[in-house]
């Protein structure tokens, strides 16, 4: 009997997923409603994939065995009902890699982090001299790298969309860095749902797995799993795991010798991070002193709290990446200087009062960017003097440079998604670089 599967969505993940299930074997049938790359569509007519885009076809879809859902669609479309109606499994990417796969897998889940602990890990593993493939929601597919060669040891950052959609895929260790409201529109403005979802993570796992999570989170400190837990605080000293202490990192009860002031990733949210990669690395045997190393010498990841340039004594940082409210109380937290803030965008149901302190306490002006800045302007108008609008990039720009005085900072920091004004995050990060080299 010949194996069909529909993949929805023609992105990264789609198309990764595709090429895989056709060196698989599988008869693959793509559809995209809206228009699919023509690079992707070029590598489908060569390997005899069909594809359609601008629609989706659901005679078609109704006749695999098998659908493959991109994790940006929706769970509650028309066509993804109809394919539950017929009792169609309905996957994700990750799921059906992970058939193809006996990497030893760490998977990273959370709110915000999620990026950098990929990144880090990778690093310390690669420094360690072991075959690492870094993976998932950072832009790499994990199909599409699978369908070339398979991988000693597999870093995966997850998102809660590819999360949803998973059966039996199962990592030697999971990673949940923290939960904070976020994407609640497609959890029907369900905090509880979106906790359950990103909890998926260890569901799977076993005994001999282990779960590296942030104790200091609420919405983590009562998970229920198979797998050993190692915990991770700054808060409190952890048996097993890792804490801090005199402002050094201790990681299964080790010290790595080095003070937070070393690490390379500045601030109260990289301290989470540097410990639950740390925490992943010890589990695999890497060496303390490996580790400590790769703390040093990592490179921050673009958009990411990324220093752009000093013009006039005024510091430009491009944190585009920061796409909800949490994301950004972080990035306020980690300046030491008084702050122009840049904020706006695509607002996903923002509670801006967990700011109000960290912008009381750091933040000179606002500067908001976007179509829809009534929230903003609502939420912060009795805490900062000077809040202006602006409805491009180089206009914010402008204004923060005019506003800015020496030994101050300007932060793009934007807590919305990006999409009224931009394509996406990178985008916008990449303006806000090309306005600030033009002053």
């Amino acid at each position: 009997m010949s194996k069909s599967v529909a993949v929805i969505g023609a992105g990264i993940s789609g198309y990764g997923a595709a090429i895989l299930a056709n060196k698989k074997g599988y008869d693959v049938f793509v559809s995209d409603r809206n228009k699919i790359s023509n690079d992707f569509k070029k590598i489908f007519l060569q390997n005899n994939i069909a594809w359609e885009e601008g629609k989706h076809s659901i005679n078609k879809l109704l006749k695999v065995n098998e659908v493959i859902k991109s994790p940006g669609i929706p769970t509650n479309t028309k066509e993804l009902r109809a394919i539950k109606a017929n009792n169609i499994p309905i996957i994700s990417e990750v799921e059906f890699a992970f058939r193809y796969s006996k990497a030893k897998i760490v998977s990273i889940t959370g709110s915000n982090g999620k990026t950098t602990t990929s990144l880090l890990l990778g690093h310390i593993l690669k420094k360690a001299g072991l075959d690492v493939l870094i993976a998932g929601n950072i832009g790499v597919s994990f199909a599409l790298s699978i369908s070339e060669r398979d991988y000693k040891y597999i870093v995966l950052e997850l998102s809660s969309f590819q999360l949803d959609d998973i059966k039996y895929f199962r990592s030697d260790i999971a990673i949940i860095l923290n939960i904070t409201p976020d994407h609640l529109n497609r959890y029907n403005n369900n905090f509880k749902d979106y906790i359950l979802s990103k909890r998926r993570i260890t569901e799977n796992q076993i005994s001999s797995d282990s779960l590296v999570f942030n104790i200091d989170d609420p919405n983590l400190n009562s998970l229920k799993t198979k797998a050993k837990k190692y915990p991770f605080s700054i808060l409190s000293k952890q048996i097993e795991g890792g804490y801090l202490s005199n402002n050094k990192i201790i990681i299964n009860q080790n010290y790595i010798n080095m003070t937070i002031q070393e690490l390379a990733l500045q601030g109260k949210h990289n301290i989470y991070n540097s410990m639950a990669a740390s925490i992943a690395a010890r589990v695999f045997e890497v060496k303390d002193s490996v580790i400590r190393k790769s703390l040093m010498d990592f490179q921050n990841i673009e958009h990411r709290l990324e220093y752009v340039l000093t013009v006039h004594g005024i510091d430009f940082i491009n944190d585009s990446k920061a796409t909800n409210v949490n994301s950004c109380w972080f990035a306020l937290e980690s300046m030491k200087k008084d702050v122009i803030w840049i904020v706006g965008g695509v607002d996903k149901g923002n509670d801006y009062l967990q700011l109000n302190e960290m912008v009381l306490d750091k933040v000179k002006a606002i500067i908001c960017l976007g179509k829809s800045n009534n929230n903003i302007i609502e939420a912060f108008k009795d805490k900062v003097d000077t809040i202006v609008q602006a409805s491009s990039m180089k206009e914010a720009v402008n204004h923060s440079y005019t506003l800015a005085n020496k030994g101050e900072v300007v932060l793009l920091s934007p807590a919305c998604a990006s999409f009224d004004l931009f394509d996406n995050f990178e985008q916008r990060g990449f303006e806000f670089k090309k306005a600030v080299r033009s002053l």
